[in-house]
């Protein structure tokens, strides 16, 4: 289907905060460099679309065959109980495109967990499936019933972490009903206390440019090389990325900075799609972190969120250990700080094609993943 018929159902879904993810934009394939992609709709013959799908394709090398990837996707409607009448078209299309495998994200939620609940169950030794979810999202579990039913398998079993390309678990601020004074009161006393040392210090937080993304990458090299994970992003994928969100829809992709006595100490990036905010990625220096310049960004792009009239503030991922030893731990409290709450999503499901070819090659390509 054409880009611009595609994005008029998205427009149409972007309405609250199960709208869909900026994943599924027709912008995003461009973001992509190595893969093709079709862009998909469904309905009945005579009336409006139901659902839509961006499908990434990445050609298995040697073959006309390709892996079939929807990143939180496809937009559907998870809650109808005639999942068939649309998921079985969509897997024959692919295949028939040449698809050996198919890997798709639902949208319903699973499991929440609120701040307070994730902040007492804290211990060694402890993860999130170890505490008892605040909240079970019963769209969430018959979806995932109905998938195991129709023969998927979830990516990385029932390993908390997965193995998904997109997080697992997310966290989440609402917004809906909320004033700004409520989403300070939210914050914890440590937030609070760094969001005014920041102001104190004088750290000035401004929306950049294009122009300043060569600074955001150099600042993203010195967070991965100090907390040990590696995005693997060149300067010209962030480019990229800015320059196609932005023209599909102006200010869709923001560059937030934080400066003190003049030089960027912080910067991080923000995506809006309709009425959903996500702080995709944040990179900080070394040195000066006494002036809390992540905890003033952060502040100003939920202030900035809420005022756009979002319904949540997405921080998206986090891990699932609750021991306070863990390396990755860090990230969680820090964004626990914020009061929302932690999201389990059901991450990533993935079935192959019918065919002794079809099965040979996801075997090879599972035997590939597992040596990454």
């Amino acid at each position: 289907m054409t880009p611009e018929v595609y994005r008029a159902f998205l427009a149409s879904r972007a309405t609250g905060p199960d709208g869909p993810s900026f994943l599924q934009l027709p912008a995003w394939a461009q973001v992509k460099d190595g893969w093709s992609h079709q862009l998909l709709g469904w309905g009945p013959e005579s009336g409006e679309l139901t659902g839509v799908a961006l499908v990434l394709l990445r050609a298995f090398p040697g073959t006309r065959k390709h892996f079939a990837y929807l990143p939180e996707g496809p937009v559907a409607d998870w809650a109808d109980p005639g999942l068939d009448r649309w998921l079985d078209p969509l897997l024959a299309h692919l295949k028939a495109s040449g698809a050996f495998a198919v890997r798709i994200g639902p949208g319903p939620a699973h499991r929440r967990w609120t701040a307070a609940t994730v902040k007492a169950a804290t211990g060694p030794g402890r993860r999130l499936g170890d505490v008892l979810a605040d909240e079970v999202d019963p769209l969430g579990t018959a979806v995932a019933e109905r998938l195991r039913a129709r023969g998927w398998k979830r990516c990385g079993g029932d390993s908390e972490d997965g193995a998904d390309a997109q997080p697992r678990h997310v966290f989440q601020v609402p917004l809906t009903g909320r004033t700004p004074d409520d989403l300070w009161s939210g914050l914890n006393q440590e937030w609070r206390r760094n969001v005014r040392k920041a102001r104190k210090s004088g750290v000035e937080i401004t929306v950049g440019s294009a122009a300043d993304l060569p600074e955001f990458h150099r600042l993203l090299r010195i967070t991965e090389e100090r907390d040990g994970f590696r995005l693997g992003r060149s300067l010209a994928y962030y480019e990229r990325q800015y320059a196609v969100l932005n023209a599909e829809h102006p200010g869709r992709m923001k560059l937030y900075l934080a400066r003190h006595e003049g030089e960027i100490l912080a910067a991080h990036t923000m995506i809006t799609v309709g009425r959903r905010v996500w702080y995709q990625t944040g990179a900080s220096a070394d040195h000066r972190r006494e002036v809390r310049p992540s905890n003033a960004l952060q502040w100003r792009m939920l202030l900035d969120a809420h005022a756009l009239g979002a319904d949540v503030y997405d921080l998206r991922g986090v891990p699932s250990t609750l021991d306070p030893d863990d390396r990755g731990h860090g990230l969680l409290r820090w964004k626990l700080g914020t009061g929302g709450q932690v999201v389990e999503t059901l991450g990533e499901w993935e079935t192959p094609m019918h065919g002794t070819t079809n099965q040979a090659l996801y075997r090879a390509f599972q035997a590939y993943l597992a040596r990454r």
